[in-house]
C-alpha cells in the first residue's frame, strides 16, 4: 500500500511525507502548488506572488478574508474536498512559474461533501506536515473568515498564525517554528490531496461551491496590489476547467473565484 501512496504522490510532483490515513476516513493534504504553465494549476486557483516577480520582494506576513462557500455534491454520491486558505510559500517563484517553491505555511477553512467528517472546519498546516485541524471552531456557510500568518521579527523563522471567524467571534492563534524562503504569498481555493484507504491518492475532486469572495488581501502589512498576472486557474488532469478566478477588485486587494466556470466576475464592492 505504501509504495503505491508515495508512487502516487511523486506523480503528482508532491513532497513525500504521509501519515497513515485515518482508519475512519480519507487523509486530506495541503500541498505547494502542481503547476500547469505561467497560469494554471492542478490542485490551486486563485493568486499567487512570488519574489523574483515582484521584483526581490520577500513575504514575512500575509493575511485574508473570506467568505465561507457552500459546498454541494458536482455528482451525485461523490466524495469531493475544497480549502480556501492563505500562505507564504509553495507557489510559484517566477512569472512564468518555471520556478516553485518547495515550503508552505498555511490557514484556512475546508469545505467537503460526503468525506465522512465534517463538511466544514478550519485548520492550519507546516509543509511537510500534515494539516492539524483546529478544534473547537466553528465554521458555516456563509461565515465572514479572517486568516494571517505573521513572522514574530524579521529573520525569526518564528510565525504566528491566526485564524478568526468574525461572524461568530471565535479566534484561533497558534505561534509555531517554520524555516521558510519567503518566496511566495497566495489566496487560494485548492483541490486537495486525498489518500484513502487502500492507499490511493488523488487531487479532488471538487465540490461545486458558492462564489468564494476573497478581501483586504495584504502583504508585509501593505495591499496586496493584486494583479491579473498574477491569476491561477484551477484545471484537471486533462485541461478541464474546474475553478476561475475574476480579475481584482477596484482596489486590488480581492478577487471571487468560481467553480466549473471559464470566467468568474469580479466584485461589484470592495
Amino acid at each position: 500500500m505504501w509504495r503505491k501512496l508515495l508512487g502516487g504522490l511523486l506523480l503528482l510532483g508532491l513532497p513525500v511525507f504521509v501519515a497513515a490515513p485515518a482508519s475512519t476516513g480519507p487523509a486530506v493534504f495541503h500541498r505547494p502548488i502542481v503547476a500547469v504553465g505561467a497560469s494554471q494549476s492542478n490542485n490551486w486557483s486563485g493568486y499567487n506572488q512570488g519574489t523574483l516577480e515582484s521584483n526581490g520582494k520577500l513575504f514575512s506576513q500575509v493575511s485574508g478574508d473570506w467568505i465561507v462557500p457552500t459546498a454541494t455534491a458536482h455528482k451525485s454520491g461523490e466524495a469531493e474536498y475544497s480549502s480556501t486558505w492563505v500562505g507564504i510559500g509553495g507557489g510559484c517563484v517566477t512569472a512564468d512559474c518555471l520556478v516553485t517553491d518547495g515550503t508552505l505555511i498555511q490557514a484556512g477553512t475546508e469545505q467537503d461533501v460526503n468525506s465522512g467528517g465534517p463538511p466544514y472546519s478550519a485548520w492550519w498546516e507546516l509543509i511537510p506536515a500534515p494539516a492539524i485541524t483546529i478544534d473547537n471552531f466553528t465554521v458555516r456557510p456563509g461565515d465572514h473568515i479572517h486568516a494571517s500568518i505573521a513572522e514574530a521579527a524579521p529573520g525569526s523563522e518564528v510565525w504566528t498564525i491566526t485564524l478568526q471567524d468574525l461572524s461568530r467571534g471565535e479566534t484561533f492563534t497558534q505561534t509555531v517554528p517554520y524555516s521558510s524562503t519567503h518566496a511566495t504569498a497566495e489566496w487560494i481555493e485548492e483541490t486537495p490531496v486525498v489518500i484513502d484507504s487502500n492507499g490511493n491518492v488523488s487531487v479532488g475532486p471538487l465540490p461545486k461551491l458558492s462564489t468564494v469572495t476573497f478581501d483586504l488581501a495584504q502583504t508585509n502589512g501593505a495591499n496586496a496590489g493584486l494583479k491579473a498576472s498574477e491569476e491561477i486557474q484551477l484545471v484537471d488532469f486533462d485541461g478541464n476547467v474546474l475553478a476561475t478566478p475574476s480579475a481584482p477588485d477596484k482596489d486590488t486587494d480581492g478577487f471571487n473565484d468560481c467553480t466549473y466556470a471559464g470566467s468568474c466576475r469580479a466584485p461589484r464592492r470592495s
